[in-house]
């Protein structure tokens, strides 16, 4: 170990750039390893890799990537698509630091493509046909995703947040939003509520489906009325959602139960409802999707189901990995709710 250390302080002090060669020194390994283990090559020990990727880093080796490119024609880069989520409080961020904890250790990077409404295949399109990255995150999917025929089409690595219908089978990470929207809603019933009002997702997506499927469960099996929205979606704006909710909140038949799948929607329908002079706990029950721990500093008396984000984006990034390493098989994991149900 000393001479691994005093390695990397003499690499670190010249002037010149760090090599293979130099980081096979101070790690003392072939430079052939070294150059596997920087390219994470399965069949180096998973500690060996780290291990040479932190003296790389230690050290400032920086590989020259056009060249790698060249002679492999691999970028060794991961793109996260990522498209605005105001609903979901620190998603982004969220996705971003699981993806960046899956590849870790590794050789590759992770770079940002935003993506807009307009057209969702265009940033797919240019990463593709331009050799940006070797695989793709993708998140919002909907049955017959365009983006995704054009990725198995192409025959290009990628994991999406979320399933679609195709016949072909591709890698996922999915929340069970079926079984969200179900104990949601069995909750509000346990708690007295008679009408459920549950702010959806737009049809367009596949975990709007899975969403309406687990409120009629409940709705069938507690015998609740209820009432979803056509004016607002999950993804309206905050400030249309509340002028919305300021409506509904003046009306004798208002509902009493609310379904928020994110903590935007319950913000704006709380807002209104308080402005109406009707409280939660008293005029009305809700129970909320999180993916931080941002409502319960506000109110720990709040009924939250949580949305692991963090780890959706670490289970999506060990995944590509595994693509980009030659697994035959897809991976496909849904995550089941955490229910934070408050008991006085």
């Amino acid at each position: 170990m000393n001479r691994e250390v005093q390695q990397i302080s003499r690499a670190r002090q010249t002037s010149k750039r760090p090599t293979l060669k130099t980081v096979a020194e101070a790690a003392g390994l072939a430079v052939t390893t070294v150059s596997r283990a920087l390219s994470d090559d399965p069949k180096i020990a998973l500690d060996t890799r780290r291990r040479v990727a932190e003296i790389a880093e230690r050290i400032g080796y920086v590989p020259d990537r056009a060249a790698q490119r060249l002679r492999t024609g691999k970028t060794r880069v991961i793109s996260l698509i990522l498209d605005p989520h105001d609903e979901l409080l620190v998603f982004g961020n969220s996705l971003i630091g699981g993806l960046t904890r899956a590849i870790r250790g590794t050789s590759y990077h992770l770079t940002i493509t935003p993506a807009f409404e307009d057209d969702p295949k265009a940033p797919i399109d240019h990463i593709v046909k331009n050799n940006l990255a070797d695989g793709v995150v993708i998140s919002r999917t909907s049955p017959f995703d365009q983006r995704v025929r054009f990725l198995i089409e192409n025959d290009f690595h990628f994991v999406s947040h979320g399933r679609t219908e195709f016949s072909h089978s591709h890698s996922f990470v999915d929340f069970d939003n079926e079984e969200f929207a179900y104990l949601a809603a069995t909750r509000l019933a346990e708690k007295g509520c008679r009408k459920i009002c549950m702010i959806k997702p737009p049809d367009r997506f596949t975990f709007s489906q899975h969403m309406q499927y687990g409120l009629m469960r409940a709705v069938r099996k507690m015998g609740l009325d209820y009432v979803i929205p056509e004016e607002v979606s999950l993804i309206s704006p905050m400030d249309e959602i509340n002028a919305w909710a300021s409506g509904l909140a003046t009306r004798d038949d208002a509902p009493d139960g609310f379904v928020c799948p994110g903590e935007a929607s319950y913000l704006a329908v709380m807002s209104a409802f308080r402005s109406a002079g009707k409280l939660r706990g008293d005029a009305y029950e809700v129970v909320v999707k999180s993916s931080s721990q941002i409502l319960s500093q506000i109110d720990p008396t709040i009924d939250r189901i949580f949305e692991d984000i963090e780890e959706a984006g670490y289970l999506m990034g060990r995944q590509l990995l595994q693509l980009l390493a030659g697994a035959d098989r897809p991976g496909q994991t849904i995550q089941r709710p955490v229910a934070d149900f408050y008991h006085s």
